[in-house]
């Protein structure tokens, strides 16, 4: 017979292995239903036999499937169907999947031996059932970032074995349940390590029954939710507490004395509350290190004596009515932050000089008169707005800073120059290979100083050591980008490269998500609790079939293959011929779309992510008028919050005024680029069923132009106006000189500059713009787009497009922060009406014709006569001879100093005596007219030229 085997032996062996299957007839059922109605399973699904076959995600004792770990393999279901009917299941993770979009059915109640259920990170939705609470032998319940709503099932304080109960980042709403005498309660779980509840929308009062001398609580997070009432006493009868947030809600009153007997509390977040009465004497609690009361109003009192407690690294007690001087004693070498902002404190700073370098002290908005340490500190210190930085002095220290400014661990540099081919990513060792991303989230943490390696290291050493203890294939790893999010959460992206080959098979990426979101990574006492999202990977290897499948499958296909053949050429050459077709009509075809995630050769797609038209339609309540928050030539913006939870602003075009696919894939790719503070960020797009959606960032306090003319409920002074202005410089500094490649904008203008909750300005709405070449000379466009009043009219004659086209169109966003008019008023366009108001010779009524009269009168806004200047030197006719953006930046930095300085009424006197006729200044500065702006010459030039 030689290498053939005979048909009949073939099929012989088959009935082998049907006869020998070692798996349970009811759990294979369960599988075979889960495969007929889930999407994207792992390729080995194969055959009779789960167990037996080792299926991808599967584990088995004694015939019967006790764990299910699906995590982060992108499987797609909209119900997780009879799971439930695998009745000695004990361990189901399908965290990281955003394709189950499905509810949690009563039917859950039948996993009796369940111990642990981790849905981190899926689209689950409706109420908790209340048969969870049958489930008596559970210790893990992981349901955090999903779209659960509804209540906190009572019936949970039933689980008497749970020790982690996680519900953050859901809807859920109502009060915290505990026991009544007939119904059991959350006050039931003392066993219950954990309580995260935090970004719900949770109400009420916590009940003083919730906590008692019995449980062993070390997380209570119950932040940014809507509670209400006191702090319950019986909170301080939990001596195991470690960390507690309840920042963010409405609490009021007073804080209980016995708080103090929390000696093992390391993290204490109660910032954004309306606490009241005396300040809280936190004296013995020796293991304090991150403490964040802002924003309360405490009883006016001075520094208490605990701000020395030996451990604290983090002291944030901005406006919490703090009053008299600042002790040096304080100041001690572990403190790496101290927020006393907006509050009441004066005399003289001295700071001593125990401090560690690495400090950042926020003193902003006080009455401090002196500081010791003038010419002789090392940390990062604001006394901006108190009295020891007015009457014209420079020190460093009166500039007002972001001290949260991001930080990236700095690259590997070890390896030679390798360019790996795509899709790959050189690892720390060297190798290019396909890793496994996502990003890490701390609820709580005890640090301050994100730019300490120190805590890089810890991190990834545990991270490490978590992986191979678990005997995982993880050749390394990269954490990288500390940063503190809108959430106060702690974020780490993360990287993890494979061993022994370029990619990782399903089950380890499974295996990952499971360590890190199981929380059986470490235990580190400068991290608190965390959860793991991940980036859809993508590069799973293709599935190679045994030696049995292919037998079989021969046995099976052999006597119609050469029947199928001839249709099936066929079908290939319909199929590529369509794709062509495809790939020329839609430039999305190189993406290619899966599953929500966009993957394939996309041009570093980072954070943005695929939405369905359905998700957007159901978070926007259908695009209601309700949610409706701005329209324009373009179409409408809505707001709405993904089923992630994310609030966003989501852009949809009207069909009368699509873009081209192809400019809007470049707006997806330009802002796949750009991560900057003084940026939109990109949260996703969609494109299907004929519509075009950009999901952005939600930014709360509107466009800059409606902040200037009132429609925002509010009108930016002075100084708000200087620092709306340096936001955006810096912002369009970064596209020019910092982003690779290169950006124009193209359609600078106060619509497309946005205000957050701090009024700090971003750059926004990026479709028409373009990269910016190798050729320093510019890029010729085939057609002039842009907004008429703020377009550069040399480009508009000449096509020729250069980055001096974006500072044109800043040039007259600044002249609508003087004047709060359109580009064009009243028929004129801004520039020349501001030509004809200031070149009139000696008419110092001119000024006020263009000023915007809530600005109040001209002689008390420092630093008016450099910022028409400036904003003048930006329109000029010739680019060459506008500045660049990183000089504007510079120029407008000086004008907020002297700005600064004229705030307070004698400063301001003793300036305009020191510069009388600066209105006429404005008139004759460089010559018989402003209007020759030629001929000017700003300071920041001149130094330049030096």
């Amino acid at each position: 017979m030689g290498s053939r085997i005979p048909v009949w032996m073939l099929i012989a062996f088959s009935q082998v292995i049907v006869i020998t299957a070692v798996t349970n007839q009811n759990d294979v059922a369960v599988l075979n239903a889960i495969k007929s109605s889930w999407q994207n399973l792992p390729p080995d699904w194969s055959g009779s036999d789960p167990c037996g076959s080792n299926w991808e995600g599967i584990k088995c004792t004694n015939s019967r499937v006790i764990s299910l770990v699906l995590a982060g393999m992108g499987v797609r279901t909209n119900s997780i169907g009879d799971i439930p009917s695998l009745s000695q299941l004990e361990y189901l993770d399908l965290s990281n999947n955003k394709g189950i979009k499905a509810p949690l059915p009563p039917t859950i109640q039948n996993l009796k031996n369940l111990t642990t259920l981790i849905l981190v990170g899926c689209n689950f939705f409706g109420p908790i059932p209340d048969s969870i609470g049958s489930l008596e032998q559970l210790v893990f319940l992981g349901l955090n970032n999903n779209s659960f709503t509804g209540n906190i099932p009572r019936s949970i304080g039933n689980l008497a074995n749970l020790l982690w109960l996680d519900l953050t980042d859901n809807q859920l709403r109502g009060a915290i349940p505990v026991s009544n005498g007939t119904d059991p309660g959350l006050d039931y779980l003392v066993k219950a390590r954990h309580f995260h509840f935090a970004n719900n929308q949770l109400s009420g009062v916590i009940p003083f029954r919730l906590f008692s001398s019995s449980m062993s609580l070390i997380h209570v997070l119950f932040n940014n939710n809507q509670l209400s009432g006191k702090i319950p006493s019986s909170m301080g009868l939990v001596d195991t507490l470690e960390a507690i947030r309840l920042d963010s809600n409405s609490l009021d009153g007073n804080m209980h004395r016995n708080i103090t007997n929390l000696k093992s509390v390391g993290e204490l977040y109660l910032s954004n509350n309306n606490l009241s009465g005396p300040f809280p004497n936190l004296i013995g609690m020796e293991s304090l290190f991150y403490v964040d009361m802002s924003n309360n109003s405490f009883d006016a009192s001075d520094i208490p004596t605990w701000f020395t407690l030996p451990s604290l690294t983090t002291i944030l007690m901005d406006k919490t009515q703090l009053q008299g001087e600042i002790p040096s004693v304080i100041f001690q070498p572990q403190l790496q932050r101290l927020g006393l902002s907006n509050n009441g404190l004066n005399g003289i700073l001295d700071v001593g000089n125990s401090y560690g370098s690495d400090l950042i002290v926020d003193l902003t908005n006080n009455s401090i008169a002196d500081f010791t340490q003038k010419s002789g500190y090392n940390m990062s210190l604001i006394l901006a707005n108190n009295p020891v930085c007015e009457g014209g002095t420079t020190g460093r220290y009166c500039s007002a800073r972001n001290p949260n400014s991001p930080n990236s661990l700095p690259s590997n540099n070890n390896c030679p120059p390798v360019r790996c081919p795509s899709n790959k990513i050189l690892s720390p060792n060297c190798a290019c290979t396909h890793p496994y991303t996502g990003t890490i989230y701390f609820l709580s943490y005890s640090f301050s100083n994100l730019e300490n390696s120190t805590y890089y290291t810890l991190l990834h050493d545990a991270l490490i050591s978590a992986f191979r203890s678990s005997q995982l294939p993880v050749e390394s790893i990269s954490v990288s980008n500390a940063l503190v999010n809108e959430l106060s959460y702690l974020q780490y992206t993360l990287h993890v490269f494979p061993s022994g080959q370029d990619f990782f098979t399903r089950s380890t990426i499974s295996s990952i998500g499971t360590v890190i979101n199981r929380q059986n990574l470490f235990s580190l006492p400068q991290f608190g609790p965390l959860f793991f999202l991940d980036d859809s990977y993508c590069c799973f290897p293709g599935h190679k079939s045994s030696n049995h499948g292919i037998i079989i499958g021969a046995a099976v296909g052999g006597c119609v293959i050469l029947l199928l053949i001839a249709l099936a050429i066929t079908y290939a050459i319909y199929q590529k011929r369509n794709a062509t077709r495809a790939k020329h009509s839609n430039p999305f075809a190189s993406w290619a779309l899966d599953n929500g995630s966009i993957v394939g050769g996309v041009p570093q797609l980072k954070g943005a992510r695929w939405c369905s038209f359905e998700e957007l339609k159901r978070c926007t309540n259908n695009f209601s008028e309700e949610n409706l928050i701005g329209s324009g030539g373009y179409g409408q913006v809505y707001k709405g919050t993904l089923d992630s939870g994310h609030v966003v602003a989501i852009k949809r075009a009207q069909q009368g005024s699509l873009q081209g696919a192809h400019e809007f894939k470049t707006e997806i790719e330009l802002l796949s680029r750009i991560h900057h503070k003084n940026v939109v960020a990109l949260v996703g797009f969609c494109y299907e069923q004929g519509e075009q959606m950009l999901i952005y960032e939600y930014i709360s306090n509107g466009t800059l132009k409606d902040n200037l003319t009132g429609k925002a409920g509010m009108r930016l002074d002075w100084v708000k106006r200087l620092s709306a202005a340096l936001d955006s410089a810096k912002g369009l500094t970064y596209m020019h000189e910092l982003a690779n490649p290169p950006i124009i904008h193209r359609d600078i203008k106060s619509t497309n500059i946005l205000l957050d909750d701090n009024l700090i300005a971003k750059v926004a709405d990026f479709g028409l713009s373009k990269l910016l070449g190798d050729d320093s000379k510019g890029y010729v466009s085939t057609q002039v787009k842009g907004t008429l009043g703020y377009m550069d009219p040399e480009y508009y004659m000449t096509q020729q497009l250069t980055e001096k086209s974006d500072v044109y169109s800043f040039g007259v966003v600044l002249l609508e922060l003087l004047t709060a008019r359109s580009p064009i008023h009243k028929g004129k366009f801004i520039v020349k009406e501001v030509n004809e108001a200031i070149g009139k010779s000696g008419d110092r009524n001119g000024l006020y014709k263009i000023l915007d009269p809530s600005l109040g009168s001209s002689q008390n806004l420092g630093g008016l006569t450099e910022f028409l200047n400036l904003a003048m030197s930006c329109v000029r006719d010739s680019g060459v001879e506008r500045p660049k953006m990183g000089e504007v930046v510079r120029e407008i930095e000086r004008i907020i100093d002297l700005a600064v300085l004229s705030l307070d009424a004698e400063s301001a006197s003793n300036f305009s005596s020191q510069n009388k006729g600066e209105v006429g200044d404005l008139y004759h500065p460089y010559g018989d007219s402003v209007s020759d702006v030629s001929s000017l010459t700003l300071p920041f030039e001149t130094e330049l030229r030096r």
